[in-house]
């Protein structure tokens, strides 16, 4: 076996019980007797990195044997999930304890209720990140989209993670084909980006050169938010990739149009990854000027051009005695500019 490179994104199902305010996928869901079936997923190449995600994976009843599947064929595994069905989760750990859980939250209690409007979602998930702690889970973690409405939870919430010993992921609004939306804005950038730098200053005040990294990809969420070029070149549909539950094989979430680079029911992977198709789709790709800076293009990023975010680090861990200022960007020169 060689070595694995690739990053994978597996949406199973466009079902979901949440309405969140940022995303309409609920709006679109999938026919389960429709999705990407078991043996599309046994055809997906050997992986070093997967995301399951949806919509709401664990709305299928098969999940347990996705992750069978993929388990065999990548290093590591993350599931994103809302964190509503608790028993289904916590089952699915126990059998697969080396499998990742990122519990979307969107702010504490009365914030997050509000914007992902599913009853007891805070309770829920909350409570689902509780019992895995407890069972000495070895991966699990909140994922938070920070946005005008809840970006004075953003540092309460990581010290929560903090204290429970959780990993902490953030994003930001996009607007794309998989969100159904383009009319996803942030009005008051500087102060969301005040709560990251804030946020920024925890991370670089840790010990563990993870959250020293994690502080380089929210540095890249603020240049993003204020309609800048992307921190590192973008290589989405060469060495990352997502597919549907209708088995596209897509570039990435983030472009208005869907992007098809082939269909996996129709062919082999490797004849689907060479195909003409998917080298017309890698061109037009090269090419976007969207700037978008989504974890699943940013982390495979950060990987391939690790010496970019390593001087980021070692300039603001040590030489700048862990300190972020957002003053240090030139494109944010105060709280009324926001055109």
């Amino acid at each position: 076996m060689g070595r694995r490179t690739l990053y994978g994104t597996v949406i199973v199902t466009y079902r979901c019980n949440a309405r969140c305010n940022m995303c309409n996928v609920y709006q679109y869901p999938t026919n389960p007797k429709e999705e990407i079936p078991l043996e599309v997923i046994r055809k997906l190449p050997e992986m070093a990195f997967t995301n399951i995600t949806g919509g709401e994976p664990f709305l299928r009843q098969d999940i347990e044997e996705i992750v069978e599947i993929l388990s065999q064929r990548t290093n590591r595994i993350v599931i994103s999930t809302n964190g509503y069905y608790t028993d289904k989760i916590i089952a699915l750990c126990e059998k697969y304890p080396k499998v990742g859980i990122r519990i979307s939250i969107e702010g504490l209690q009365e914030t997050n209720d509000a914007i992902r409007r599913i009853p007891d979602g805070f309770a829920r998930g909350y409570g689902t990140l509780k019992k895995l702690v407890e069972m000495g889970h070895p991966d699990v973690g909140f994922g938070m989209t920070v946005q005008d409405l809840n970006a004075d939870d953003l540092v309460p919430l990581y010290k929560i993670s903090d204290e429970m010993g959780m990993e902490f992921a953030t994003a930001t609004l996009h607007n794309s084909f998989y969100f159904h939306k383009d009319d996803n804005r942030i009005d008051d950038r500087y102060h969301v980006a005040e709560n990251f730098a804030k946020l920024n200053n925890e991370l670089l005040a840790s010990k563990s050169p993870k959250k020293w990294f994690r502080a380089y990809f929210n540095h890249g969420l603020i240049n993003y938010i204020y309609g800048n070029k992307r921190l590192l070149p973008c290589d989405m549909s060469r060495n990352a990739f997502f597919i549907d539950p209708f088995c596209d094989v897509v570039p990435c979430n983030g472009t208005c149009h869907k992007e098809i680079m082939g269909n996996l029911r129709d062919m082999s992977w490797d004849e689907l990854w060479h195909s003409e198709q998917a080298k017309r789709v890698r061109a037009e790709i090269r090419h976007c000027g969207r700037n978008c800076w989504m974890i699943g293009s940013a982390s495979p990023a950060m990987h391939r051009y690790i010496w970019v975010p390593a001087w980021w680090v070692i300039r603001h861990k040590f030489l700048k005695g862990g300190r972020y200022d957002l003053s240090e960007n030139r494109f944010i020169t105060g709280p009324d500019k926001q055109e």
